[in-house]
């Protein structure tokens, strides 16, 4: 087994060329479910280091987070350092060995993440991956990285300087650029989850897979505002159809625990990623984070929602005013029909709802159970009310 990699680097690329290698295959089976785990934009952002990824692998396996799912480790854009002479990409000061970095975290039972660009700079202005793509993702590969995210970047530049004036032919560079570092990753033989991050242009969800994406974001960036997570969260609607295992839409990392995100507001949050199948890719200060939110996060029946085996993403099925009903297919093991059902008040006063059972597809009853209460709720009907607080959310698993 020892030879297999380098077996894969021969094989890989003469069954790509012979054309006979199935798209499933082709994009890799690296996320069945929706990759869990942290980046460090969110809190860190341009300061981080190799020891606060240490130190977060750490906390990661102390806080319960690695064991509840959350096992990879994302280093977002600032790592990056000047290029040798033969054109291989370093590492900078902060980050001395990544090597040595990631045979840490994977001693953790933790998977390494990393951050480039397809334009010839990041969103910091550090390197980017422009005419480097087999370099550096053979430089990932030794280095043992299991996660890139790509993020377009100066790459815009690149596809106005080439097609101006044509939207279509900037499209049309946008998706080889992706595709030239998914050829690059195949080559390697490593299996690496592949995050395209380029806002949702060009109907991202329509073709991501076909360039080996394993997830696409489908929005710009998320901030630690409530306002903006509800508007990000809600414009899912309708893109269900989309994901699955192996490719998933990213509406951006979580921002539960961060900010001024009110209790309801962070289980609203986490509500609405785990009914969209969502990569939860947690953002927040680990070293500061509270019983509370560790608690939010870690939720197993919450995660289970959002790790479903089905892989089906929830869509919105009823709304009226602030109020929006979301329903989730969920595999049953024993027959029947489970759905998650997430009643959310987007309103600024509590609220008396009902389930809408038929909407979610039932004849009108069910039993449900409360999943952020922990309680089974016995058998509900199409009548049954409820009080949501404001910005708060009603989670049920009913059958």
């Amino acid at each position: 087994m020892r030879f297999l990699p380098q077996l894969l680097k021969i094989v890989c690329p003469v069954l790509l060329l012979a054309g006979c290698v199935p798209l499933a295959v082709r994009a890799q089976s690296t996320a069945a479910t929706p990759p869990m785990g942290w980046n460090s934009w969110n809190f860190f952002a341009g300061k981080v280091t190799d020891k606060d990824i240490r130190d977060t692998a750490d906390l990661l396996v102390s806080t319960g987070m690695r064991d509840a799912g959350y096992v990879y480790v994302n280093i977002d854009d600032t790592w990056e350092g000047e290029r040798d002479a033969d054109g291989r990409i370093l590492s900078n000061a902060k980050f001395p060995d990544m090597k040595a970095l990631a045979d840490y975290v994977h001693s953790k039972g933790l998977k390494l993440g990393i951050y480039s660009s397809p334009g010839a700079k990041t969103c910091a202005r550090y390197e980017g991956s422009l005419g480097h793509e087999d370099q550096d993702a053979q430089t990932y590969a030794d280095w043992g990285i299991d996660y890139l995210k790509y993020d377009l970047c100066s790459y815009g530049t690149v596809m106005r300087q080439q097609a101006p004036d044509d939207p279509a032919g900037q499209n049309k560079l946008m998706r080889a650029a992706y595709e030239k570092m998914h050829q690059a990753i195949l080559k390697t033989g490593r299996p690496m989850v592949y995050s395209l991050c380029q806002y949702g242009w060009d109907s991202v969800w329509e073709w991501g897979p076909s360039v080996g994406a394993n997830l696409w974001r489908t929005t710009g960036d998320i901030s630690a505002n409530y306002d903006r997570m509800t508007v990000i969260g809600r414009g899912q609607a309708g893109l269900a159809k989309f994901a699955g295992p192996g490719h998933w839409n990213d509406p951006d990392m979580l921002e539960v625990g961060n900010g001024k995100l009110t209790h309801d507001e962070n289980l609203t949050h986490m509500t609405l990623w785990a009914m969209l199948a969502a990569p939860l890719i947690a953002g927040n200060n680990l070293t500061e984070m509270k019983p509370e939110i560790a608690a939010i996060l870690t939720n197993k029946e919450a995660i289970a929602i959002d790790q479903d085996a089905l892989g089906k993403q929830g869509d919105r099925v009823f709304a009226e005013g602030p109020i929006e009903v979301w329903a989730k297919p969920l595999k049953n093991g024993s027959g029947g029909r489970t759905v998650a059902l997430a009643i959310f008040n987007f309103g600024e006063l509590a609220t008396d709802v009902v389930p809408h059972l038929k909407d979610a597809g039932f004849n009108g009853q069910a039993t449900a159970r409360d999943v952020w209460a922990g309680k089974d709720l016995g058998q509900i009907k199409e009548d049954s009310k409820f009080t949501i607080p404001r910005h708060g959310v009603l989670l049920l698993v009913v059958r």
